[in-house]
């Protein structure tokens, strides 16, 4: 991440005290963790109470309405997304969409390939990759919402090239890929401000903001295909493209509204603005105590990473900082998102649906998205409720259970005499109940929180960076499972579950060695704790130095002698 030059005509001041933590990070949230919150209600002695932290005031619920709708528009980029997604897959089955763009046999019907199916539902997840990497430092020079107004901007460029189309398969691919560019990019964007923007308190459920708005995406882009389906023209498909439009000045109009991240301010200097900024997100006067005590902690920590000197691609993996460790965990997390077979169930579900009876492609879309949109917002209550790796490893242990069941039953039962023979409607029924659980539990866990966690895990000045990297594993394996499920699920049916229930087990294991529990934690306290190398399991224990008493015990969190199975089968999480 680019730092400011030191000739900054607004530098940032330092502190005349020591930095002392808010207990409101205007970049975090979620609520208060017993666990690591203890340490505020310890007894302070000596000096100690001198230095006890200046909180910012935690409010009622309906005080954060304004921050709450902030957050709607930030995280409209994954609107965009989600539209993209809910939208494509009907594009495929419209007669005019089909004879512009598809092959023609020779008896005259239009089709399309399996390659050229693959190649147009998942190219867009290649410009998607391709804007993480190339477009995710921006952020550092021209704020965050400038960056998000950019990227819309991209977005719209690959709608009109899309739009202008007219029987070329290879300009509407090329329209995807720009338009994918710009949304890649909006999924760095959009969940660093959320974080660096909401209450330390609500951090895990105004970051899930971007999944919830994801879901709405294709739950609207599945209603408008279905609304759509009736005409026999281009109106099919390019009335839903070009509402595009609407989503993405929606977008640029709302970046006007919205806080900008006080720690992009206090780095280029403007330190009123960030001030106002953090009080406006805690709804508090920007002359709180609270406030000016978290300005502290975040221009303490601003001048404590200019001093170690730019930030470079090559210090995402180094060992200094638990950087690399920091980059693998994120990365893993992203691309686990993607194996848990969500995909897999958006496209083969169909096939259940028709096997028992359901043959309206459209009504099945709406179906699994309403599941999807609908348990989303139980994601809002249970990722600061639960906190992150309770969450991650209930989720993954629940999708298991999903898939043994679904992938069995699709192989034994739902054709008991064959193929070529009427399916089971018995074993259609079974399998239609745990695909929407399989949403159910997926839309609760992973497929916010992965998003939250990438935002949280890296340091300031290397965080867009980090977050590239880790995002754009997901969109890789986004564009692989898009590509290949067809060709895949051709050749081994439903034993592709078994795959994917296998990539849970690991997730669960993985989530219980590798990544920390950030719930109630700053940003700064965040760093701090992977700069101690607390271990992971340990991490719902661990306390800030600033809210240490004095029998607690650092070292420990450090070090376990424990057995590996009583570990994994601990209660404490």
């Amino acid at each position: 991440m680019s730092e400011p030059k030191v000739e900054n005509p607004n530098p940032v001041e330092t502190p005349d005290t020591n930095p002392t933590p808010s207990g409101s990070d205007s970049h975090s949230g979620m609520s208060l963790d017993s666990h690591k919150m203890e340490g505020d209600n310890m007894e302070l002695q000596g000096n100690d109470a001198a230095q006890a932290p200046v909180e910012i005031p935690i409010k009622s619920g309906g005080a954060y309405v304004g921050i709450f709708l902030f957050c709607v528009m930030i995280a409209f980029g994954g609107f965009i997304s989600g539209w993209d997604t809910g939208t494509i897959g009907g594009f495929l089955a419209h007669p005019d969409y089909l004879r512009r763009f598809g092959s023609r046999h020779t008896d005259g019907e239009y089709y399309f390939s399996y390659v050229r199916t693959g190649l147009i539902v998942s190219i867009f997840n290649i410009g998607g990759l391709l804007g993480c990497i190339f477009l995710g430092d921006i952020a550092n020079k021209i704020g965050r919402k400038m960056a998000l107004s950019v990227t819309a901007v991209i977005y719209m460029i690959g709608l009109i090239i899309q739009i202008a189309s007219i029987n070329k398969w290879y300009q509407y691919f090329i329209g995807r890929i720009i338009s994918g560019v710009g949304v890649g990019a909006m999924s760095i964007f959009s969940p660093m401000l959320l974080t660096e923007v909401a209450p330390r308190h609500l951090r895990g459920t105004l970051g899930s903001m971007y999944q919830l708005m994801c879901t709405c995406g294709i739950f609207l882009g599945d209603c408008t295909n279905y609304g759509t389906k009736s005409y026999s023209n281009s109106v099919q498909w390019r009335v839903p493209l070009g509402l595009g439009f609407a989503w993405a000045l929606i977008m640029i109009g709302a970046m006007l509204f919205v806080p900008e991240s006080p720690r992009y301010l206090m780095d280029v200097g403007k330190v009123e603005e960030a001030k106002r900024s953090i009080g406006i997100s805690n709804k508090v006067s920007a002359d709180d105590p609270g406030v000016q005590a978290e300005i502290d902690m975040i221009a303490a920590n601003i001048e404590a990473e200019r001093a170690e000197g730019t930030a470079s691609w090559g210090e995402l993996f180094s060992p200094k900082g638990k950087m690399v460790h920091r980059l693998f965990m994120c990365s893993v997390i992203q691309s686990l998102q993607q194996l848990t077979g969500c995909n897999y169930f958006f496209y083969y579900g169909t096939t259940i649906f028709k096997a028992v009876g359901l043959t309206d492609t459209y009504q099945t879309a709406i179906v699994f998205g309403i599941v999807n949109f609908a348990s989303s917002f139980v994601a809002l209550y249970v990722v600061d409720k639960f906190g992150r790796r309770a969450c991650l490893m209930w989720g993954a242990a629940a999708m298991v259970c999903c898939f043994v069941v679904f992938a069995s039953v699709g192989v034994k039962r739902l054709y008991p005499d064959g193929k070529k023979m009427p399916a089971s409607k018995g074993a259609g029924d079974c399998m239609i109940c745990f695909s929407c659980f399989f949403i159910f539990c997926f839309a609760c866990t992973w497929a916010p929180i992965a998003w939250v966690v990438a935002a949280e895990n890296f340091p300031l000045r290397i965080k867009a960076k980090g977050m590239a990297i880790a995002n754009s594993c997901n969109w890789l394996w986004n564009f692989l499972i898009s590509f290949f499920t067809t060709f895949i699920t051709g050749a081994i049916g439903f034993c592709y579950g078994y795959v994917f229930m296998g990539c849970m087990v690991f997730a669960f294991v993985f989530v219980f060695f590798v990544v920390p529990e950030t719930k109630g934690l700053t940003l700064d306290e965040v760093n701090e704790m992977w700069e101690e190398g607390t271990l992971a399991w340990k991490s719902t224990s661990w306390v800030p130095s600033s809210r240490r008493g004095a029998d607690y015990d650092a070292d420990a969190m450090q070090h376990d002698d424990t057995p590996m199975y009583k570990r994994m089968f601990s209660f404490k999480k």
